[in-house]
Parts: C-alpha cells; structure tokens; sequence
C-alpha cells in the first residue's frame, strides 16, 4: 500500500467536510498537480459553496441585492438550420433585473414531482394576474442547464415563443414564464440557496425551494420554504413559495 501525499490526505479530509477551507498549512496544491502551485480554494469552489464557505452567500432576505452573473441560455437561429435551430447567448442577470420588478421562483429540479405538478403549472396559471401587479417577467429557476430546462418546459405544455425576438431570452424560450438556466448554481449561491440532497434523493448541488419579488435588482420580498435553506433534508416544504402565496402579496401592495 504507498503512502497517501500531504496534499491527497487533506483533500480527501477536506471533500468529507473535516478540514476547514482555512488549513493554513495545505494552502496551496503541489506543482506536481499541475505544474504550478494554485490556492487550494480554486480546486474545490463546489464544496466550498456547499459547507458554507468562501463561495456561499448569506441566504438573501428582504433588500439585498441580486447576484451579477451570466446565465447560458439557448436561443432559437433560424440561421443555424436543421432540426435544432438553436445557438448559445449569455444573458447577464442584470440585463433581465436592473430596471425591473420581477419574480422569480427556484426549485430543486425539472422533471421533479412538486416541481412538474404544482410549482412551475401554478405560475404559469396566474401568469397574467401576476403581472397586472406591476410585475415585468415571471421566471423560474432550477441548477438544470438550458437543454433540460428546455424539454421540460415542452413537457409541461408551456407556449415556445418561436419569433418574437423582444425579450432576451427569446425567440426559443417561452411565451409566459421565462425558464431560467442556472446549470452551474451561480445564481442560486449568490442568492444563497444552494443545497445538496446527497442521502434522500441522490441530488449533488441544487437550489432551495423559495421564491421572491426582485424589484431594479434589490430583493423586494422573499418566501424561503420552512425559513431557511436545510441541507440534505427529508422533506421537500411548499407551503410559501408557490403562486398563489406571491399573488397575495403582490395584491396587498
């Protein structure tokens, strides 16, 4: 059996969460990893995220700001041909939040039961109610990326906005709620939301059930299912976040 290395034996302390990201000691990873000596912060920005660490949020409550990222979206182009005539685009969260009132609702994943037979259906539903509110866009958000948030939203039977170029996200997203890809969870941790159901359901990172009203990119009002985000928790709570809840808000204002 050969000697593990400093630098294997704390990585594998560090990924099983008993050794904290401050281990002056291991700082940096061996040149033989990768010719150069890096921080080992850079090496591991996923667990970090996940034990609350350098790269996790605070979770977000009323007046914080938005996070400033680029979310990878899928667009359709004519221009490409064929079956799929789709391109990639980056969309800056600023661009759909700076200036806006909107809401957006983040759930665990496409596909998932709550997910598919409640929580995405119910804003589609009162998607105009809502928005004769004084809301601007409706968007919902899962750590799914753009090709699985797109067959999901066909498989619930949204409305493809296939030629109307005016909102960013389309031509190729939809018509009324606006499927938001955050495949690599930037957003999520920035709103901190991230999470993981790693024993109950085999999930890696994946966004906390919430939803809010993010008014000119400031967070206007939030629902956080059982209050605050739980990790590897048991139940999957929608008792606040859903569409019926946020449109008694919106009315009250």
């Amino acid at each position: 059996v050969t000697k593990m290395s400093k630098f294997a034996r704390t990585a594998a302390l560090f990924s099983a969460g008993l050794v904290s990201c401050a281990a002056s000691s291991v700082s940096t990873v061996p040149r033989a990893f990768g010719g150069r000596a890096q921080p080992m912060l850079k090496q591991f920005p996923r667990v970090l995220s996940l034990r609350g660490g350098a790269g996790m949020a605070s979770t977000a409550t009323e007046g914080s700001v938005a996070p400033s990222m680029t979310f990878k979206c899928r667009v359709r182009d004519e221009s490409v041909g064929g079956d799929n005539p789709y391109t990639w685009k980056d969309i800056p969260s600023d661009l759909l939040l700076k200036g806006k009132r909107v809401v957006i609702f983040g759930l665990p994943g496409a596909f998932t039961p709550t997910c598919s037979s409640t929580h995405l259906p119910g804003y589609e539903k009162h998607y105009e109610a809502i928005k004769a509110c004084g809301v601007d866009e409706i968007y919902c958000l899962s750590v799914n990326d753009a090709f699985v948030m797109r067959k999901w939203g066909l498989d619930q039977g949204l409305e493809e906005e296939k030629k109307d170029a005016s909102h960013p996200m389309n031509p190729g997203n939809f018509k009324k709620v606006k499927l938001l890809p955050d495949g690599a969870c930037l957003f999520t941790r920035g709103m901190g939301m991230s999470c993981v159901w790693e024993k109950e359901r085999g999930f890696g990172e994946r966004s906390w059930r919430y939803s809010a009203v993010i008014n000119d990119g400031k967070v206007e009002k939030i629902f956080v299912e059982g209050g605050e985000v739980k990790q590897d928790f048991g139940p999957d709570p929608f008792e606040c976040s859903d569409a019926d809840t946020m449109l008694n808000y919106l009315k009250s204002k």
